[in-house]
């Protein structure tokens, strides 16, 4: 018996298990939600598999993600990651990361929690949308128009509607699976 997947998934086994595992799983953790910021920030004009391949490279340059360490990052940080082969070295995006963890944390300083501010844009439940080709499913919507003004008010860079989209699909706020994948009503 063979299940049914989202077609953007198919033919790359990286692909396949993000998808299967991760993709649309809502996220509530502080710590992940920042990694998917992260990961959609560097994502902005290239593949998500791009991206999705060199996943532990950044891991390991960033410090597991940790928002609190890459918040205080200096030039000297900032330059040994623009030499580092395993991400993609762009200057901008670098420099958008460690901003974007101060602006995290003045967040967590303000709300107690990102996931609290973030979540409150969908009342704290996922929107459940029914999408039956992933060619048919939007890039960005009046929502994730509404967060990345906010999130730009709040001093995030990379953070436009359809990257804020990518990220409200990768933890879930949003469920664009296929209605006929196997994932649809699991998440």
């Amino acid at each position: 018996m063979q299940i049914h997947k989202c077609g953007w998934c198919l033919g790359n086994e990286l692909y396949e298990a993000y998808h299967d595992k991760e993709w649309g799983v809502p996220v509530k953790d502080d710590a992940t939600l920042f990694e998917f910021l992260v990961l959609e920030t560097f994502q902005a004009g290239l593949s998500w598999l791009t991206v999705l391949k060199k996943r532990e490279n950044f891991r390991k340059a960033f410090d597991n993600f940790d928002y609190k360490k890459i918040s205080t990052y200096n030039q000297l940080k900032i330059d040994a990651l623009l030499q580092d082969a395993g991400i993609i070295r762009n200057k901008l995006k670098i420099r958008a990361t460690v901003t974007n963890a101060r602006a995290f944390l003045e967040i967590q300083k303000e709300l107690g929690s990102f996931s609290s501010y973030i979540w409150d844009f969908v009342d704290d439940q996922p929107i459940k949308n029914k999408i039956e080709n992933h060619k048919e499913g939007p890039a960005n919507t009046a929502l994730s128009d509404t967060i990345s003004k906010d999130l730009k008010k709040r001093g995030f860079k990379f953070v436009g509607s359809t990257v804020v989209y990518a990220h409200m699909q990768a933890t879930g706020m949003v469920n664009d699976h296929e209605i006929n994948c196997f994932r649809y009503e699991e998440v």
